[in-house]
């Protein structure tokens, strides 16, 4: 498209609303291997270097835990490590826990499944160097959800001692619902400017967006149903998610268009929240 967004963009904190922040926390670093960065009493950023925070927890007062795929909002979000080996540490970790872990082979990706106590969907994965991933006749990067080879991730972790996640993990996507897959890729796409790299609303109600030719940063899907409503307001689930402009110029071009589709902004020092058609909350920041 002629206005994409700046190719380096990528994804920031994830901000969610749990119903319980002890446990919360204990399952953060115990079973992902996130750190805590700070503490209070109802809040809480958890960190992997120990200076950036990548996730935010904020304890709900009478917290009503929201059913899988039943409002718009978090399906995942995605832990990037770095390497195979990180992958198979953290799926050695995550056999230990004795919780119940899904998993893909995404061709692009190979990824692990799980949930937080809240419902909240979190995967765990390492990316294929970006000089395999193919591309079909449609231009479509092509993935797929084969079984992961957990025996060879496992034989990559070894006897390495687990410690949690390495200081180079990030947040590498968000997988949304939405409650409409029109309104939600013009907003995205023509007005945000994330590239269509999947466009599957046709044959599987989803479609998979991102910055600079990465399989994706952004996925959208209907899976909880169109017109799917917003949580609620004392529901657990996604508070808000992250975009991080290069630069204040480059932030500056996204806002202008935000502004020109006179969508309402709200500036808080240096970050601008805005709210997609589904009612997911969106900050805009630069680096």
């Amino acid at each position: 498209m002629s206005h994409s967004i700046h190719p380096n963009t990528v994804l920031g904190i994830v901000k969610l609303k749990v119903s319980h922040l002890k446990r919360s926390l204990q399952f953060y670093t115990d079973v992902v291997g996130l750190r805590i960065l700070n503490q209070q009493a109802t809040t809480a950023e958890m960190t992997v270097d120990g200076i950036t925070p990548i996730l935010s927890l904020e304890e709900i007062s009478s917290a009503t835990i929201t059913p899988r795929r039943s409002t718009a909002g978090l399906y995942h979000f995605a832990i990037l490590v770095p390497t195979r080996e990180a992958l198979g540490l953290s799926l050695r970790n995550l056999i230990k826990s004795g919780i119940h872990i899904g998993q893909g082979d995404h061709l692009v990706s190979e990824a692990l499944y799980i949930s937080d106590p809240d419902n909240n969907g979190i995967e765990i994965y390492c990316d294929r160097p970006r000089s395999t991933w193919k591309r079909d006749v449609n231009n479509n990067i092509i993935m797929a959800s084969d079984p992961v080879d957990t025996e060879s991730l496992l034989r990559e972790a070894g006897d390495k001692i687990w410690s949690g996640l390495t200081t180079d993990t990030i947040i590498g996507h968000i997988h949304l619902h939405v409650s409409d897959l029109a309104k939600s890729r013009a907003f995205y796409c023509d007005i945000l400017g994330f590239d269509m790299v999947v466009d599957g609303g046709s044959f599987m109600g989803a479609l998979f967006i991102s910055a600079g030719g990465y399989h994706h940063h952004i996925g959208l899907n209907i899976w909880a149903g169109v017109g799917a409503p917003p949580p609620q307001e004392h529901g657990t689930g996604l508070k808000y998610y992250t975009i991080i402009l290069p630069s204040e110029s480059e932030l500056d071009i996204v806002l202008e268009r935000i502004k020109n589709a006179q969508i309402p902004l709200i500036q808080q020092d240096e970050i601008w929240i805005v709210v997609d058609p589904s009612g997911n909350e969106v900050r805009l920041t630069a680096a």
